[in-house]
């Protein structure tokens, strides 16, 4: 029957990295991989209480992470349905092409270590649409996001789904991933950047016409608790020592209140335009089914020992923890970041690396920037891919050779660190 649940996996894995090519959404192949790597392991000849209580324990698990998702998605589209980072995007001014680049390549950096690099992608692209006429142009543009937005979720417990899992998963803390990452994440688009910059140092913007966001006080309210919040919730982990989720849950309730509270007297079809209920609404929910099914997915294939046994595997054939990571980082490029990452929290026990070990920091880097080498790699790349319709081959072609070349000097750049300061 274990044949049988990892064939399933196989499959279901195949369905996921062609998603585009047959047509059928990644959520739909996760869900039904899911289901049916437990269906088969309810029919082992285990007790089903036993398998039973094994997937409830999985659930609460992954759960956690789900809620957690949820409400940072839900606190960033209250933020965007208030034009709340039109005040972000209002203040660029440039028209120099290099120093235009750096001011949005740092923006993005930072911004999707607070909110996530899937997020920020999709703001920054928005961004880039108003502020770029040439398409030719922009395409470089969205390149650097791509990449910058990776390397800015992966030294930051909110920045991606994977750090995220790891930090829930008590595999590392909150500052101490951001104390050990946070220098070869600059170094991995940084490299890039540099690269970039000198190449298209002539030219200036052809930028489209200035136009002013229409947005209020309410929205600096909206967009300063937002963020303000998002950064709380590291902190309130660190103090109540609760889960993730817990503070995240509360970070919603609040901007739920506040966000009724400026909106108290107006028509109801306003309040109801701008209320978390309506975001609720307007949340990527075929990712959070994605992620679920992946989960349990990667889940049974832990239960039934199959991960534990690669561990061992890989302990003793690659005796070297950077080298797996970089071999993960590298796979992430291909096959979606989240379930590897899944797949190595049930490989590598807590006793084998204990929390905050240099794997599970080093995992974190590699898997978090590996996903930029190609378009459809990480999720902020398929999101700009299909926002203004980037041709792979353009992005395989003259981006995939600087994504590397910043996620190898990240790795060497950790790896230096490490060597120097342990």
């Amino acid at each position: 029957m274990n044949g049988i649940i990892i064939a399933v996996f196989v499959i279901g894995y195949i369905g996921i990295a062609f998603e585009h090519k047959i047509r059928i959404d990644k959520a739909a192949s996760a869900l039904i991989t899911g289901v049916l790597c437990w269906l088969f392991y309810f029919l082992t000849d285990k007790p089903v209480s036993e398998v039973e209580h094994q997937l409830l324990q999985h659930l609460a698990d992954i759960a956690s992470i789900l809620f957690f998702l949820m409400g940072a998605m839900t606190i960033v589209e209250v933020i965007d349905s208030h034009q709340g980072f039109n005040i972000i995007t209002d203040t660029i001014k440039s028209r120099s092409i290099p120093k235009l680049l750096i001011l949005v390549t740092v923006i993005t950096f930072f911004l999707s270590a607070i909110l996530d690099n899937l997020t920020t992608a999709i703001v920054m692209t928005s961004l880039s649409a108003k502020l770029i006429k040439e398409r030719k142009d922009r395409l470089w543009f969205l390149s650097m996001v791509i990449i910058a937005a990776n390397a800015g979720g992966a030294w930051s417990p909110l920045g991606d789904v994977t750090t995220t899992m790891l930090w829930i998963g008590g595999q590392i803390t909150a500052l101490n991933i951001i104390v050990k990452t946070l220098f070869p994440s600059i170094i991995a688009v940084l490299i890039p950047l540099l690269i970039l910059t000198i190449r298209l140092r002539k030219n200036e913007i052809d930028k489209k016409e200035e136009t002013r966001s229409d947005y209020t006080y309410e929205s600096k309210v909206i967009l300063f608790t937002g963020v303000g919040l998002l950064i709380f919730v590291p902190v309130f982990k660190t103090v109540t020592h609760m889960p993730p989720f817990m503070g995240m849950l509360l970070a919603l309730g609040i901007i739920w209140i506040v966000s009724s509270i400026i909106h108290l007297n107006k028509h109801p079809e306003e309040r109801h335009k701008y209320s978390v209920t309506n975001a609720l609404r307007k949340i990527d929910t075929s990712s959070i089914l994605f992620f679920l099914g992946i989960l349990l997915a990667v889940s049974a294939l832990q239960s039934i020992g199959i991960l534990g046994r690669l561990a061992e595997f890989t302990i003793k054939h690659i005796k070297n923890e950077y080298i797996t990571g970089t071999f993960l980082g590298l796979l992430s490029a291909i096959i979606d970041n989240v379930p590897l990452v899944a797949a190595a929290q049930g490989m590598f026990t807590l006793q084998m690396f204990p929390t905050d070990h240099m794997f599970w920091e080093f995992l974190a880097l590699s898997a978090g920037t590996g996903g930029s080498a190609i378009i459809i790699g990480s999720a902020a790349g398929v999101a700009v891919m299909g926002i203004e319709k980037i041709n792979f081959f353009w992005y395989l072609k003259n981006i995939s050779w600087l994504a590397l070349t910043g996620f190898f000097a990240g790795l060497m750049a950790y790896v230096l660190q490490q060597s120097l300061i342990g």
